[in-house]
């Protein structure tokens, strides 16, 4: 008397090497993404011919309907915060909108120079 064979169960598939993968590309993203808060409101950066080296640094945010953002402050707020901020401190970038009048811009560096900035570097991109 033969008695069938048990009917064999599939073999498992292996997800480990899977989950490898998932947790490189996560890895990879993480390490690869610029995390940071949004910016307070929509700036367009004018262009320039050549690049300007940024340094990590506090960013003054100016809209093109003349806003100041610097540091959760806006307006008047703003430019007292620049003045109080350590005169050591990293150069500071200017994220102006390419809107904003060239006029308004040199009162503004020409405000900043009388409240104690000595350097700042506008930001800007390549075309």
């Amino acid at each position: 008397m033969r008695f069938a064979q048990p009917p064999r169960r599939p073999r498992a598939e292996n997800i480990v090497p899977m989950i490898n993968v998932v947790f490189l590309l996560l890895i990879f993203f993480l390490m690869t993404a610029r995390i940071g808060p949004p910016d307070p409101f929509e700036v367009v950066l004018p262009s320039t011919e050549r690049e300007a080296p940024s340094e990590a640094g506090k960013t003054l945010y100016v809209s093109a309907d003349e806003a100041l953002y610097y540091d959760g402050k806006t307006g008047d707020e703003a430019l007292e915060a620049l003045a109080a901020r350590d005169p050591e401190a990293p150069t500071l970038l200017i994220k102006a909108d390419a809107g904003l009048e060239a006029t308004v811009m040199a009162a503004l560096l020409r405000e900043l120079a009388a409240r104690g900035i000595k350097e700042a570097t506008l930001l800007t991109v390549l075309p």
